[in-house]
């Protein structure tokens, strides 16, 4: 589902979706800057879209993740997180935002219902919906249309990934999440880098050859 907030001006204006798997710390950095921006009152449209590592690591003429029994823990925290947006769209953020830190902070796997159902108690999300819903098979059936799509039509290969009008991917890594002393500063820094995602679409690749710290 799309996040949208009003008065929205320059390259935040542009809808975008923002590719995750909770396994990745690089992808945690940019959700919780992009989270904290929201939070202090950046004006974006974004639609938060799973898209799970596993499936680029399965060998050929193996079964995909989503069709192989023995890959569905791997998949549980993103089909939760995709009925969450179904069932307690008012709840998303803060259960995205708890995933990412129950992974990475807390070192927990969340490849159990268990472990999942906790996070969920945490955000104040009765974990019964979430599982009817991921029961239907709806969650990860978008899982499965989401990486074939944009893997194979865009050329994804990880997260976190921004996709513009359907036709532009661009992978980013930001070594570092939100100022927790100063969390509106992700104003700034997501602003900056939707302009330079968006705007600058001539720069194929800029990276830094080494850390300054």
């Amino acid at each position: 589902m799309g996040w949208q907030t009003e008065d929205v001006t320059s390259a935040t204006a542009t809808p975008f979706v923002l590719l995750y798997d909770y396994r990745c710390p690089f992808a945690k950095n940019v959700h919780d800057h992009v989270i904290a921006a929201l939070r202090s009152g950046l004006a974006l449209d974004v639609t938060f879209t799973p898209y799970t590592l596993s499936q680029g690591h399965v060998e050929p003429g193996s079964p995909a993740v989503w069709d192989d029994p023995s890959q569905a823990a791997g998949l549980l925290a993103l089909e939760a997180s995709l009925a969450a947006q179904q069932v307690a769209p008012e709840r998303f953020l803060d259960l995205h935002e708890a995933l990412f830190a129950a992974r990475h902070e807390r070192s927990i796997s969340l490849m159990t219902s268990g472990q999942i159902d906790a996070v969920l108690d945490e955000v104040g999300i009765d974990p019964a919906p979430i599982w009817d819903e991921v029961a239907t098979g709806r969650p990860k059936a978008a899982i499965a249309e989401a990486w074939t799509h944009f893997h194979d039509d865009l050329e994804v290969f990880g997260v976190p990934t921004f996709v513009v009008d359907d036709v532009d991917a661009t992978f980013v890594r930001l070594m570092d999440g939100p100022d927790p002393a100063d969390p509106t500063a992700s104003v700034e820094v997501v602003s900056r880098l939707l302009d330079l995602v968006i705007s600058r679409t001539e720069i194929n690749e800029l990276k830094h050859t080494r850390l300054s710290r």
